[in-house]
């Protein structure tokens, strides 16, 4: 029989479980803060009442970005008279140069800045850049032939002024992308069921958001462009950007903020130098006996991941060896000494490598959509009725149309029923997703070669085909971008170190921008290898004169062989294993005011 003492111990336990209980459903012990510095409140911060703010200035900047980069190579084919080939690349080296910054932007924000103040600082250069691309259009003087509207070359000072305005939208982008989403995804709580299974339908929603801006740029804002004017068009963009800057300001204090924590990349560095200093050493075979988080290091930390058994060599930066052992507690040399969760997120971005590399062929294909895609429909029929045409990048909107039912059929029917049929709280997997879009992008290159085969062929009969021979192709790669692309941010976002998620976003944006130089490359590397062997390249200075549908074979090719590659590198991948933390590791955290 159980005694007196041993029945009300147990009642002591329960009641401070359930005191527990309620104290986590009030507070969020997440290492946020709110945005007086203090531990936020679960019912007023957080969630979709702060996510609507953030969404919202992100349809702004999809809208700019789109409503600019579709209709792009028609300015500089038109406007500036650059032939197909010089227009091609200046988009893809635009649009490279606009997904890679935010490498930088990100890294910044999660070591010093903070992902608030850095989306605060780069949406007014955004709203910079959108100014000076006004007046470099609006202000006749500025404009591309100030004295002669029939000039064969653009002025210096538009073309100096046009493209300081479209790489400031660059650097604005850098620091804008990556830290909104990721700040967005902040705002829910990975350690509460219900927050947890929200943020999942945050990123569905979030590129319903994105494609709802899309869909408006290439349709509204283009129209604009070529039946009104490109001043008036980016006059619209300005408004809208400065309008949405000040609604994000107005939500802050709804917002849940993570504080900057230094150098995400230093704890990396330290794991592999301590593990190669300790190569000589045998891995333990038990996980017990390798170096983990004391209590006060670990609140400091925040979450713990579990070991796993990938790239095994890594363990040995958590070895204690005797002069680890004669240190003092809390002044050990993180350069000799990693605890388990450092070794483990140095596997995590490892780990992400081959799939980042077996990611980039996707990225070709979508930088094919904004630049020969849309050169394309310059050259096909585009009128409705006896009058109306349709801007030739306007055909650009059934990507987003292609891409809105992907990912509302994904959230509404797919992944329900996958949940219900698996039992899993995640249906598909983050890297079945996303493979499943790279087939998608298989057959839309193979589509997009059979209907230039066709075109090609009506032109030779002196038949111009109809604009909407190209809404297969942007359908297609739509659909795959509601996997793929959302998969992709998805998985940046979950599996990096917790330290770096503005970084992981950016390293998603950098799989689009190394597809826009590997795509460049491409194109050099084709013209070259086609002139010199069949005396004619693929690409020359118009549509009518190329050999698009061969390029569009190749890219078919490559990327069937690069999926391949791709299921290999995921059957093998281990996801991100996560250790709960206990609420009593956060309760005495003291506030740390928020500097804005």
């Amino acid at each position: 029989m159980e005694d007196g003492s041993g029945t009300k111990k147990r009642e002591i336990e329960e009641g401070q479980h359930r005191e527990s209980e309620r104290d986590e459903e009030k507070w969020v012990y997440d290492s946020s803060v709110d945005y007086k510095g203090r531990i936020p409140l679960r019912a007023s911060t957080g969630v979709w009442k702060a996510s609507l703010f953030i969404i919202t200035i992100e349809f702004s900047e999809r809208l700019s970005y789109f409503g600019i980069a579709t209709n792009l190579i028609s300015y500089l084919t038109a406007e500036m008279h650059q032939d197909l080939e010089t227009a091609a690349k200046n988009v893809n080296y635009w649009a490279g140069v606009t997904t890679m910054m935010p490498l930088l932007g990100g890294f910044l924000a999660d070591a010093y800045v903070g992902r608030f103040n850095m989306v605060v600082f780069c949406s007014l250069i955004y709203l910079v850049g959108l100014s000076l691309l006004t007046m470099s259009n609006y202000i006749p003087r500025l404009g591309p032939c100030p004295d002669s509207p029939s000039c064969k070359s653009p002025s210096k000072t538009h073309e100096v002024l046009f493209f300081l305005a479209l790489y400031c939208i660059s650097l604005g982008t850098g620091g804008h992308k990556p830290c909104l989403e990721s700040f967005g995804a902040d705002q829910f709580d990975d350690d509460h069921p219900g927050e947890r299974k929200k943020k999942m339908s945050y990123f569905n929603w979030w590129n319903f958001a994105l494609c709802c801006g899309l869909f408006l740029g290439v349709t509204v804002i283009v129209y604009l462009q070529d039946h009104v004017s490109w001043g008036v068009a980016d006059l619209v963009l300005a408004v809208t950007m400065a309008v949405t800057i000040v609604s994000f300001y107005c939500g802050k204090r709804f917002y849940r903020f993570r504080l900057p924590e230094g150098s995400p990349l230093t704890p990396l560095g330290q794991v592999l130098v301590a593990a190669l200093r300790k190569r000589k050493l045998r891995c333990p075979s038990s996980v017990d006996d390798l170096f983990e988080l004391t209590r006060a290091e670990k609140r400091e930390q925040g979450r713990l991941l579990q070991h796993t058994n990938r790239l095994r060599f890594l363990d040995k930066a958590a070895i204690m060896d005797e002069r680890d052992r004669r240190a003092p507690e809390g002044k050990r040399n993180h350069w000799r000494l990693g605890t388990v969760t450092r070794v483990e997120e140095t596997k995590l971005v490892m780990s992400m490598i081959p799939i980042w590399l077996t990611s980039l062929m996707f990225g070709v294909c979508v930088a094919q959509s904004s630049t020969f895609f849309v050169k394309q429909g310059q050259y096909m029929n585009r009128k409705i009725g006896k009058s109306f045409q349709i801007p030739q990048a306007s055909i650009y909107a059934l990507a987003a149309v292609g891409m809105i039912i992907s990912v509302t059929f994904y959230e509404k029917i797919l992944n329900p029923a996958l949940r219900r049929s698996t039992g899993k709280e995640r249906g598909l997997a983050i890297l079945q997703r996303i493979g499943i879009g790279m087939i998608f992008s298989v057959v839309a290159m193979a589509v997009a070669a059979l209907v230039e085969m066709k075109r090609l062929r009506g032109v030779k009969e002196g038949i111009v085909p109809s604009v909407f021979w190209l809404a297969p192709q942007f359908l297609i790669l739509g659909l795959g971008d509601g996997f793929t692309l959302v998969g992709l941010q998805e998985y940046f976002y979950d599996e990096v170190p917790d330290s770096m998620r503005s970084l992981g976003i950016a390293v998603y944006l950098s799989v689009i921008g190394g597809g826009s130089f590997l795509s460049n490359f491409l194109i050099t590397i084709v013209n070259r290898m086609t002139r010199e062997v069949g005396g004619k390249s693929w690409i020359s200075r118009t549509p009518n004169t190329s050999r698009l549908d061969k390029f569009y074979w190749l890219l078919s090719a490559m990327t069937v062989l690069n999926l391949c590659i791709y299921v290999l590198v995921a059957r093998n991948y281990t996801y991100k294993n996560v250790q709960r933390n206990d609420v009593s590791d956060y309760k005495d955290i003291e506030g740390v005011e928020l500097v804005t």
